[in-house]
């Protein structure tokens, strides 16, 4: 059914890095670490120069939706698939996506579902959002791109995607980078009381839960969403061409819908669709995930404290690491993109 991947670059490519690697007394493995860092720049300089759109767009049908996606890097190279998060949108990968590309990777960076140019093939579809659907929506990307496994990597919900593939279906996922590390839902654990300061940090899905919730998101979406990125991200200077690059995705008509219906399903005031129920009740037992990982946390995040990695460390039977960047916050690919990418050609080493 599928294509072979070629495990790597081709043969012209492949002279020339070897090449720069002796120039630069660098064995080749060390090669693409060395051309990411000269790609991001430094920090200071990255943020200072204008956002710039991830373009152009392409559509495919896959599954029930016509996925809007990103691709960059040569069509023969190991594939990477990059999964955003809520409130954003690809543009987390602005970045990252170049960087891998530059060094041999076929980089896919898809539109979730109810974000940016993502549509429904169908009106009459249910604008479901629950854990499980949004992983399929990765594996049906995937069939329609001819991509029979990939690298994995995300943070938020986009992590969370990632999880779930890794864990039901490994032979799909190469290796993963997973930012706040084992993130896959169990909606009868997700009814427990956590402590007050912990609650507070997910005031927003209470208020989704309220018709008044709705309301003020539809409303107020881009407000909202400002306001996210800065108690998620409390030492990112973005600037306003930054957020309004991302903000645009949010336009989607159905982007409050699947919002709405992903913070009640996991608080159990919205229900999945049945067809699910085998899929959620296998997720909801906490699968180990045995593909090569890495798990990452920002110190600086505002919604998810950074750890250790031990509290979810017996999820993960496979060869993992887990390291903590300093002063980075929740949208870990776009504050450090640079640290991002090394992750993902590190572990696909693994």
């Amino acid at each position: 059914m599928f294509k072979k991947q070629p495990e790597t670059i081709n043969g012209q490519r492949r002279h020339l890095l070897t090449g720069a690697a002796a120039t630069a007394g660098l064995s080749m493995a060390q090669l693409p670490f060395m051309q990411v860092a000269q790609a991001a720049g430094a920090d200071a300089d990255r943020r200072m120069r204008p956002a710039q759109a991830l373009a152009p767009i392409r559509q495919i049908q896959a599954g029930e939706l016509d996925i809007g996606y990103f691709e960059a890097g040569p069509a023969n190279g190991k594939p990477v698939i990059l999964l955003h998060g809520w409130p954003y949108d690809i543009h987390s990968y602005a970045e990252v996506a170049p960087m891998l590309a530059a060094v041999g990777y076929r980089v896919i960076v898809p539109h979730l579902r109810g974000h940016g140019t993502t549509r429904f093939l169908s009106d009459r579809s249910f604008r479901n959002a629950q854990q499980s659907v949004v992983a399929l929506d990765i594996i049906a990307l995937m069939d329609a791109l001819q991509i029979e496994k990939a690298i994995l990597a995300g943070y938020d919900w986009g992590a969370r995607t990632a999880n779930i593939i890794a864990a039901l279906w490994p032979a799909r996922c190469k290796a993963m980078v997973s930012v706040n590390g084992y993130l896959i839902n169990n909606l009868e654990r997700n009814k427990l009381p956590l402590a007050p300061k912990v609650e507070h940090g997910w005031w927003y899905q209470f208020y989704f839960a309220t018709d008044r919730g709705q309301a003020g998101y539809e409303k107020y979406r881009r407000e909202f969403a400002n306001l996210i990125w800065k108690v998620n991200s409390p030492t990112w200077q973005f600037d306003d061409a930054t957020f309004e690059r991302s903000a645009a995705s949010f336009d989607n008509p159905d982007y409050v819908s699947i919002v709405i219906h992903n913070y009640r399903w996991r608080l159990s005031v919205a229900k999945g669709d049945p067809k699910y129920d085998a899929l959620e009740q296998r997720l909801a037992a906490g699968p180990v995930i045995g593909v090569p990982t890495i798990t990452i946390d920002g110190d600086a995040d505002g919604v998810a404290p950074a750890s250790d990695g031990q509290a979810y460390a017996s999820k993960f039977s496979g060869k993992r690491t887990h390291r903590v960047l300093k002063g980075v916050g929740h949208n870990l690919p776009q504050e450090a993109p640079h640290e991002f990418a090394k992750a993902v050609i590190e572990v696909d080493s693994y």
